[in-house]
Parts: structure tokens; C-alpha cells; sequence
């Protein structure tokens, strides 16, 4: 009898580690049989999805199941445990339970730390059927073979081991110590294994069973596919394994072509490869679905032959379909050789990845690969060193045998097709007609429409009813309660089509877009093409949304036109950056929906574009998924293409390379190609990416780590290897924001270290190697013991500086060109004396006990007006220095400030600059600050500009005391018929800000 354990997932485990989480697996013991599963790290939710078989050989016995947390250092330790009689399973209807979640217990309830140990959810079955393998070993079977999408990741189909129990009788006895010694002595004669002699593998489990060989599916391959497409459920193409690429090459041939060729029975492409790498005893099995699995599954085995390093060896492989959709296939290959000297601790793992190259009939075929350790051994390097060199020769032998059947295409002929893909792409300009149907063409205005009709003829059609009641001549009144309410009726939905055709005079002037807008400079031009949406969110559920959607890339903005209601937009849009010295990092990318010129821009969904861990291959032609809750549940995505290049030729890095040498001082060496197609590597970079310099240092965590830290114009990136033990990250300058110097210590050792501070909420993938996070969310990362610290940090704080004025200037020059025509306004309107006097209104008024010269700080320009602004929702708050105005008073000043406002202070957000003049009461016991405003980002803000003027006063009797008073007009640059709904807006906007300032200003004064 056996019995099958199928561990699903676990919830709610208390942390163990100081980090706030565990790394969670599970042991699992049935009298003399054991087992253990993978460990999942930092969870404290781990999904596993994994199946134990254990023989079963006395009723009485119990299940135990404990869930612990790997420590690499000390002991595990122990999480919870539960125990499960197999009489409770036999009682069992089916004798089996669940699908059931347990609770978890403690050993011990009064020393346990957690009384909450968790739950774990599991199905526990019996059945009859044995196979003679169970007479010997129980092995753990992994029912999915999920590929994680991080590069960490622990294992993709990571095989179990359970301890086989002790043999009982003569037949299974201990061998004599003198076979011990002889079996020593030969050990490594017994592990080398000829061609001619070939030994069968001792573990019965790895081989393919003979009746596997029997193709019981009558299915093509074709249809296997068809069958996976159907069951695919839209997840992402996992990412490359760790160990490296073996093969990154564009054919002519679509994805379904070369997935078929490399991969179907029918294809000889396995049996010429066998030829020409001298592999004997090529046995490829049928591709089959495996039992509750969604994964095609088929075993090969073959001889591989001879090399420098070892004998000939048998292997066994086991291949498996991750995805394919059609158009994407990702295939794993485990490849298991127990006859080369420690087969049994490793399996190497063979990950091919086939996608759309971006052009019609061509596809991307990416080669990675690892060596994923089932057991802990000392020779780990030598096994990867062995293990990468026999890869690189047996896949070049690969390489050349695929492009004898598929002709290669070059990176840069594939390139060349932008012209062609983007004059393919015409926008079709939607006339007035059309789009009144689509946004007028409801139920509720045909309906509103046919009942005003119907009154009409109604009224036409009846005799004039007799006064009586409270009537009079011209006032007729319902004479019934059904009268009442049909009139109510009427009136409500004629308001509503009345709204709803103000959005569509409104819609119409939203229709423009920057699309043809072409890009200005010389360096490098960002091009993208806008195709289509599919599947975007709804904001209400009676009507659909209507969508735009808002590039974003180094500080500059590009918006689409609004395509209304539809979840299925086209634009066919192309949109150009102006050319920047470096190349961009990330593009932001927001999709809106355009719900009328005074309510918020609902967000249907984000995402990011990262040009450092993209292809510029595969951002030719992709399709976005859109992240935040609506876009997820709806699997929302865009469909854009993307060209990047650079119009300066392949000078970039000299030039580069000649401006951070005045800005470091010191001679900075030009790295060559190899060293930069290493670091590309070590990294998974773009091949514009270079590598500038690299120093020596430690990382400072719990416990320091020396490594390499790598700077290149657009990362820091640190690399370590210690035993083995692999760890490397990186991230953006631009994501920095600031960096300081660390005085020596005992802990650094005595020698000074630099801090990175990233932004709140970014650097998140390179979260392992921060040493602390503050309460704002910022990581912190410290560097020390550099072999020349004074080098190292010249050179970091160079290439940081040279990055935020980049970026500094690359904003103002933006600012610039928006914001001169308003300035000039803002400054005329401040010119002229009296202006608006008469319309100013009082917003605010108040009294406090602070000096004048105290509360004139909140325009002095120094930490007090930035904490207070900062606090009110001010972002990116920036003030230049007060100026005396020439022609003028030297007492009466000027000056510019400018900031982005949150959705503490607008809904819709929007940016703000404004001219700021100060000077003195008449009677110099006061002084007197005017402000003119501008509002852009926000619809109808170029229809007005705001005059404040604020009056610091001390008043006689109170010597240390101030009154403030602010007053407010409105100066209506167009006219709109919207004015006194704008003003009433702005008012109470502007009173509520006001009102936050002066309580922060404040409290800041009497803390």
C-alpha cells in the first residue's frame, strides 16, 4: 500500500530570521521513510506544490510532517509540526483527505515563542498501487515545475532525495568491511564508466521506464501544442538562468517553425546533433502530459562521448514545456549523469527560449543554462568550471548545425527595419460624427431622447386642461403622483445627457496628442510607436473608460490622444524624444482616463520600460503588461514598439570617458572590449553599456563581504563570490540620492566608507544588499575598506554629480521652455500696479505669537521654507535667491519659485511656478509679500493666472506677536463659461493649502 502526500502551500508562519522572514521546508516521516522539500527564501507564505510517495507498512503508524527554517550557520530551526494517523486516512471516504488546511503545532506550547504557528495545506490519499521500485525507495515526485522569474531563485525543477530505509533480512545486510575497503580503494575506476561497458544507473527512479517508450498518445505535436496554448494562462517568459547564455541568435523562421524543428519526434534535428557531437544510443521518448500537471514532459538518454576531462558517460534528460501560447515557447532540460565523479550532487539545468524577434517570419532563440546542486559538496567550482566548458563546446556545435537549417539574422539588419515598421503605422483621425456616436450613442441618451420626443408629440397632440387647484395662467402643474414622478424622470436624465454632452465638447478639444512631433539634437533619440490596448479597465461599469496614455523619460512628457470609450483603443501613434548625451535608463508609462476637464485622471494602470535589463531586440515589438489591482484583474497590457539608437557614432565611450577625467583628476584607463563584454555579462547589460571603473571593497551587511564594485554612466553594481556563494546587484544614479562620506570606525575597520541613499521606493531588486532601510523607505547601502578611498570616491562622486546636473539641467531646460510664456505674464501682471486690487478677496486671516522677522521665513529661502512646503505636498520645491529689482526700490525684491503639487494640495496634481516680490509696509511695521501663479499640467490651467498677496503686520500692542493676512483674485487670461465653477474650486483649494502652511509654520517654530 502507498501512501501520497501532495504538500500544496503554506500560511501565515511566524518569522524566525531577523530579517522579518523565514526560509521555510518541510520534512516528512512515515515510520523508516523520509522526506524533504525545496526551500523557499524569505516567505513566510511558500508556496511549494510538491509529491511525496511513501510505502506503507503498518496502519498504526503516523505521518509527521514539521516545517522548519533553514539557517546557514546554526541549526534550523523549528517552525511547527503536525502528525496525521494513516487510520484516520483509511476512514477517510475515497481514503483520502483534503484538499484541508492544518494548523501547525509547537513542540512544546510553554516554551514556544508563537502560539500561532501557522496553517499548511495539504491532500493525503491512499491507494493500492505499488510498483517494485517502492519495495526499495520512496521518492518525493515534483508535481510542477514553475520557473521563477529572479535570477536567485533556488531551484526550477529541483529534484528531492529521501533517505531509503534501512534493508531488512540477509539479503540486504551490511557489507563486510572488506568490501567497504575495496569499494573505497576502486571508487573512482567504478565512476568512470567506457562506451564499451556501459553500467547501469543505481538509481532506479532517474531512468526511463520502458513502458514510457510505448507511445500511448496518439497526438501530434501540433496538437500537444494547440493543447498548451489552450491551458496557458498568460504568465511572463522566465528569465535566464544564472550560469550564463550560451546562445542569443535571430533566425528566419517563426517561433512555431523553430520550436518544431528543435523539438518535435518527427524532427531529424536530434539525430544529426547526436552525429556530429558523437553521442551513441540516442533514445528519445514521446512527449506526454503528466498526471495533474499542465506540463508536456519526454525523457531522452543517450551516451555522450569521450572528452579531455572524462570517459564516456550515460545521461538521462528530462525536458519540459514551461510555456507556449503560440508564439512563445520556453522549454527546461534537466540533464542527469550519475556516472561522472559526484553525478548524484548536481543536475545540470537547460533552459531555450523561443519569442518573436520583432520582425514578420523571424524569431529569438536564448540559450542559458546553471548547475543546480541537489547536495552540498567542495568541489562546487571545479564542477561549474568542468561543467561551462563541455556546455560552450557542445552548444557552438549546436549553433553551427541550426544555421545550416535556418538562415542567422544580425542584430543590425533587424534593427534596420524601423523605418519600415513605423511608416506602416497611419492614425486614423476620427471625425466629429464618429466620435459623437461612440460617446453620445448609450442607452441613456436614446432613451432620454425618444422620451422627449414623446412629450412633444403628447403635448402637440392634447387639449389644453382646464385651470384648477393652485394654477394659474402658464403654470401648469401635475395633477397626479405618476405626473410627479415621470417629470422627475425626465428632468434627471436630461441632466445627465447634458453632462454627458459638455464631456463631448470637451473630449473634442482633448483629441490632440504629440504624436509627428519630431526629435531635436544629436545623441541619443527615443522613438516609440503606441500600436493598441487590449482588455483596459473599465471606471464605471455602465460605460466604457476613455483612454490616453503618458510617456515618461529623463524629466520629458509625451501624451497620446484620447481614444473614448473603448477597451480596445488603436492609436497607431508614433512619439520621439529629443536626443540626450546618455542613453535612458527607464520610461515610465501611465495609462489615464480622461473623465472630463475638473475630475481626477483615473489611472488604469503603469508600468516601467528598464533599457538596462531589456533587449532593444525585444522592445521592437512588445506587449506590456500593465500593473495596479484594476489593470491585473483585467490582464490589461499595450502593445508599443520601442527603437533606441544613437546618431553620434561609436565615439561614445572615449568621449565619455575624457569629461569624468577633468571632473575626477586622475587618468582613467578606456577598458577593452573583452573586460566590457564581461561586465555586460556579469550584469545582463545592454551592449552600449561600458564599463568605466571598477575598486575592490567590502560590503557592509551583518557581516562584511569583499567583493567588486563596478561603475559604468548609468549603474553601481557590486559582485562577490565567496565559496561559491554568489551575490551581485545593481542600480541606477538616478535612483541616488545621496551619498556620504562614513567617518572611520572600529567596525569599518578604521578606514572611512561611502553610503548610498536610494530614493524612496527604488534600487528594490538590489534590496539584498542593503544594510538598513530608514522609516521613509529609502535603502541604504555602505561601501568600505577601498584599497585608495580617496580615488574611489573622486570618482563616485564625479560620475554622481555629472548624472544629477544632467538630469538638473535636462529639467530646468524643460521648465524653461514650458514655463517662459507664463513667467512673462506672471511678470507683467506683477508690473502693473493695482492689478486685480479691486477683485481680491480674503482666503485667510490669522493672529500668532511669533515675530514678523520669524514668520518672513516662509519666504526666506532657506530649511525652514523647504520642511514647511515639503510637508504640505511641495515636491521637487526649488527657490532661487531674492534679487533687488533693477530701476527700482532696493527694498523691493524678486524671485522665482517652482514645484510639482501633490494630490495633497490638487486631485489632478500639475505643476506650478510663480513670481514672488517682496518689500516693506509704508509704515515699516510689516512686510508685504506678492505672488502671481501659474498652474499648468491640469485642464483649463493657461485660462487663468492667481494673485496672492500676503501682509505680515506686528501689531502695536502685542510687540512679538504678527498678524497674517492673505488675499486672492483671479486674472482670466480666456474666457470660458466655466468661470464661476473654476473659482469656487480654487478658492476652497487655495484656503484649505493656506490654512496647512501656517499650522506647519507654526508648529515648527514652537517645537
Amino acid at each position: 500500500m502507498k501512501l501520497r502526500v501532495r504538500l500544496i502551500e503554506a500560511r501565515n508562519l511566524p518569522p524566525t530570521d531577523p530579517n522579518g522572514l523565514s526560509d521555510p521546508y518541510v520534512k516528512l516521516q512515515l515510520g523508516k521513510y523520509r522526506g524533504k522539500s525545496k526551500v523557499v527564501k524569505k516567505c513566510l507564505n511558500p508556496l511549494w506544490d510538491e509529491e511525496f510517495s511513501f510505502k506503507v507498512d503498518d496502519l498504526r503508524e503516523e505521518l509527521t510532517i514539521c516545517v522548519m527554517d533553514e539557517d546557514k550557520y546554526f541549526n534550523d530551526d523549528f517552525v511547527g509540526q503536525i502528525k496525521v494517523s494513516m487510520s484516520a486516512v483509511l476512514d477517510a471516504e475515497n481514503k483520502t483527505l483534503g484538499p484541508t488546511w492544518y494548523p501547525l503545532q509547537p513542540k512544546n506550547v510553554k516554551k514556544s515563542k508563537y502560539r500561532d504557528c501557522g496553517e499548511i495545506h495539504l491532500k493525503i490519499c491512499l491507494s493500492q498501487n505499488s510498483t517494485p521500485d517502492d519495495l526499495y525507495s520512496s521518492s518525493p515526485v515534483r508535481r510542477s515545475a514553475n520557473l521563477s522569474t529572479e535570477p536567485s531563485s533556488s531551484s526550477i525543477s529541483k529534484s528531492k532525495h529521501m533517505e531509503s530505509p534501512k534493508a531488512e533480512g540477509e539479503n540486504s545486510s551490511s557489507p563486510s568491511i572488506t568490501n567497504r575497503i575495496f569499494h573505497f580503494l576502486n571508487k573512482d575506476q567504478a565512476q568512470a564508466i567506457s562506451v564499451k561497458e556501459p553500467v547501469p544507473s543505481p538509481t532506479p527512479s532517474i531512468e526511463v521506464d520502458s513502458r514510457e517508450r510505448k507511445d500511448d498518445n496518439d497526438a501530434s505535436f501540433e496538437d500537444l501544442m494547440k493543447m498548451l496554448e489552450r491551458r496557458d494562462k498568460g504568465d511572463v517568459m522566465p528569465s535566464n538562468l544564472p550560469g550564463g547564455v550560451l546562445l542569443d541568435q535571430a533566425y528566419l523562421a517563426t517561433p512555431a517553425e523553430l520550436n518544431a524543428f528543435l523539438f518535435s519526434a518527427e524532427s531529424p534535428f536530434m539525430m544529426s546533433l547526436a552525429e556530429v557531437q558523437g553521442t551513441a544510443e540516442l533514445k528519445i521518448g514521446s512527449w506526454r502530459f503528466q498526471e495533474d500537471e499542465n506540463f508536456l514532459k519526454r525523457h531522452v538518454t543517450y551516451i555522450k562521448a569521450p572528452t579531455k576531462l572524462i570517459k564516456s558517460v550515460r545521461a538521462t534528460e528530462e525536458q519540459t514545456f514551461l510555456k507556449a501560447d503560440g508564439n512563445s515557447f520556453a522549454i527546461l532540460s534537466s540533464v542527469f549523469t550519475p556516472d561522472v565523479p559526484y553525478g548524484s550532487c548536481f543536475r545540470t539545468e537547460i533552459l531555450y527560449c523561443i519569442m518573436p524577434s520583432g520582425e514578420q517570419q523571424s524569431s529569438r532563440l536564448v540559450i542559458s543554462w546553471r548547475v543546480n546542486f541537489v547536495q552540498s559538496t567542495i568541489l562546487k567550482g571545479v564542477i561549474e568550471g568542468g561543467a561551462k566548458q563541455g556546455m560552450s563546446e557542445s552548444f557552438a556545435q549546436f549553433a553551427s548545425l541550426l544555421s545550416k537549417n535556418f538562415k542567422s539574422v544580425d542584430y543590425k539588419d533587424l534593427r534596420k527595419g524601423k523605418e519600415e515598421l513605423l511608416a506602416g503605422l497611419t492614425v486614423e483621425r476620427e471625425s466629429d460624427l464618429r466620435l459623437a456616436v461612440r460617446f453620445l450613442g448609450n442607452f441613456t441618451v436614446l432613451s432620454t431622447v425618444l422620451g422627449v420626443i414623446y412629450v412633444l408629440v403628447h403635448v402637440l397632440l392634447a387639449n389644453p386642461s382646464v385651470i384648477h387647484g393652485l394654477e394659474f395662467f402658464s403654470l401648469d402643474l401635475p395633477d397626479s403622483i405618476g405626473e410627479i414622478i415621470v417629470s422627475g424622470a425626465i428632468v434627471l436624465l436630461a441632466e445627465r445627457v447634458l453632462k454627458m454632452i459638455g464631456r463631448f465638447l470637451q473630449a473634442r478639444k482633448q483629441k490632440g496628442s504629440d504624436h509627428g512631433v519630431k526629435a531635436q539634437g544629436d545623441g541619443w533619440v527615443l522613438t516609440v510607436a503606441l500600436i493598441e490596448g487590449s482588455n483596459l479597465a473599465t471606471v464605471n461599469p455602465d460605460e466604457f473608460s476613455n483612454p490616453y496614455v503618458v510617456f515618461t523619460c529623463n524629466g520629458k512628457t509625451r501624451k497620446s490622444s484620447v481614444k473614448f470609450q473603448t477597451a480596445e483603443p488603436h492609436w497607431n501613434e508614433i512619439f520621439e524624444f529629443d536626443a540626450t548625451d546618455d542613453p535612458p535608463s527607464t520610461m515610465d508609462v501611465n495609462v489615464f482616463s480622461f473623465d472630463g476637464p475638473y475630475s481626477e485622471a483615473i489611472s488604469l494602470g503603469h508600468a516601467e520600460i528598464n533599457f538596462l535589463k531589456s533587449n532593444l531586440l525585444d522592445l521592437a515589438d512588445l506587449w506590456v503588461p500593465l500593473q495596479g489591482k484594476v489593470a491585473k484583474a483585467n490582464l490589461s497590457k499595450l502593445h508599443i514598439r520601442i527603437f533606441l539608437e544613437n546618431t553620434r557614432g561609436a565615439e561614445v565611450p572615449k568621449d565619455y570617458i575624457t569629461r569624468m577625467e577633468k571632473e575626477v583628476g586622475k587618468k582613467i584607463h578606456l577598458r577593452s572590449p573583452q573586460a566590457n563584454s564581461a561586465f555586460q555579462k556579469l550584469f545582463g547589460l545592454p551592449p552600449e553599456e561600458f564599463l568605466i571603473n571598477d575598486f575592490t571593497c567590502h560590503l557592509k551587511r551583518k557581516m562584511p563581504l569583499q567583493g567588486r564594485l563596478f561603475l559604468s554612466r548609468r549603474i553601481i553594481g557590486f559582485h562577490a563570490n565567496l565559496f561559491g556563494h554568489k551575490t551581485k546587484f545593481f542600480f541606477l544614479w538616478e535612483d541616488v540620492e545621496d551619498i556620504q562620506v562614513v567617518s572611520p570606525s572600529l567596525a569599518s575597520v578604521g578606514s572611512p566608507s561611502l553610503m548610498f541613499v536610494l530614493r524612496k521606493g527604488r534600487g528594490t531588486d538590489a534590496r539584498h544588499g542593503a544594510k538598513s532601510q530608514d522609516s521613509d523607505g529609502r535603502l541604504k547601502f555602505h561601501f568600505q575598506s577601498f584599497v585608495s578611498f580617496h580615488v574611489a570616491s573622486r570618482t563616485i562622486m564625479a560620475l554622481w554629480k555629472a548624472k544629477s546636473s544632467l538630469v538638473a539641467e535636462q529639467k530646468i531646460q524643460i521648465s524653461e521652455q514650458d514655463w517662459e510664456p507664463k513667467i512673462n505674464q506672471a511678470n507683467a501682471f506683477l508690473a502693473t500696479p493695482g492689478t486685480s486690487e479691486n477683485q481680491m478677496e480674503e482666503v485667510f486671516s490669522s493672529s500668532y505669537s511669533v515675530p514678523v522677522h520669524k514668520m518672513i521665513e516662509l519666504f526666506g529661502g532657506g530649511p525652514i521654507e523647504r520642511d514647511v512646503m515639503s510637508n504640505v505636498g511641495c515636491e521637487e520645491y526649488s527657490a532661487s535667491p531674492w534679487c533687488s529689482m533693477d530701476g527700482s526700490n532696493s527694498e523691493v525684491s524678486q524671485r522665482e519659485v517652482r514645484f510639482k503639487c501633490d494630490k495633497k494640495i490638487l486631485n489632478y496634481g500639475g505643476e506650478v511656478t510663480c513670481i514672488q516680490r517682496r518689500y516693506p509696509l509704508v509704515d515699516r511695521n510689516g512686510s508685504v509679500v506678492e505672488e502671481a501663479m501659474t498652474i499648468s499640467g491640469v485642464s483649463l490651467g493657461n485660462y487663468f493666472l492667481l494673485h496672492l498677496k500676503y501682509v505680515f503686520e506686528n501689531p502695536p500692542s502685542r510687540p512679538h506677536a504678527c498678524n497674517v493676512e492673505v488675499s486672492m483674485g483671479i486674472s482670466w487670461l480666456k474666457n470660458t463659461k466655466h468661470q464661476k465653477q473654476i473659482s469656487a474650486k480654487i478658492f476652497s483649494t487655495v484656503s484649505g493649502y493656506l490654512k496647512e502652511i501656517f499650522r506647519i509654520l507654526e508648529k515648527e517654530f514652537v517645537e
